[in-house]
């Protein structure tokens, strides 16, 4: 049988010195894995920008119907707001009282209801009597803030023992 050819392991033997190729490859390739590290890091800081980009272009391109809805709820709010800021309430008010001085008191106006899409006010009063009542009326006609007042309905109150006559009328109010 042969022998297997013998193996010499010294490690206390001098290593070979370092040469100018090799110290330039070494260089060339720290270089190199330097040179890829900053263009993947520069690449991947570029892919990012771009899915935040793609990401906030979707978002903007997909319409939430909640959105939406809330969206139209709001305007149609603001809308509503609109017309009851458009409502010259200080004119209108001071009017009504204007008229119940001028009846000595003896009307009490009890309720005051817009119709913002036809411009018209709907008030509900309250007077001693019928002419009191057609007194008022004929004093809003004089208004310089309502337009064609006219008395709607009229109703004797004989439940009460005074029995005051209830009335209501609808004018229409004048952009001041």
């Amino acid at each position: 049988m042969r022998n297997a050819p013998s193996v010499e392991l010294n490690f206390v033997a001098r290593r070979r010195p370092v040469t100018l190729a090799s110290a330039a490859l070494l260089l060339l390739g720290a270089g190199a894995a330097a040179a890829s590290y900053i263009e993947y890091r520069q690449l991947e800081g570029h892919r990012a920008a771009l899915e935040l980009r793609l990401d906030a272009a979707l978002r903007s391109a997909h319409r939430d119907p909640a959105t939406d809805l809330r969206a139209q709820g709001l305007s149609a709010e603001a809308g509503r707001i609109a017309q009851e800021l458009g409502t010259p309430w200080t004119e209108l008010l001071a009017e009504l009282e204007a008229a119940s001085g001028a009846s000595t008191n003896q009307v009490a106006v009890l309720s005051i209801e817009p119709d913002h899409s036809k411009r018209l006010v709907h008030i509900t009063g309250e007077s001693r009597d019928l002419p009191t009542a057609l007194a008022y009326v004929e004093r809003l006609q004089k208004s310089t803030a309502l337009r064609y007042p006219m008395l709607d309905s009229h109703d004797l109150k004989t439940d009460d023992p005074q029995r005051p006559v209830r009335f209501s009328l609808s004018a229409e109010w004048r952009a001041l």
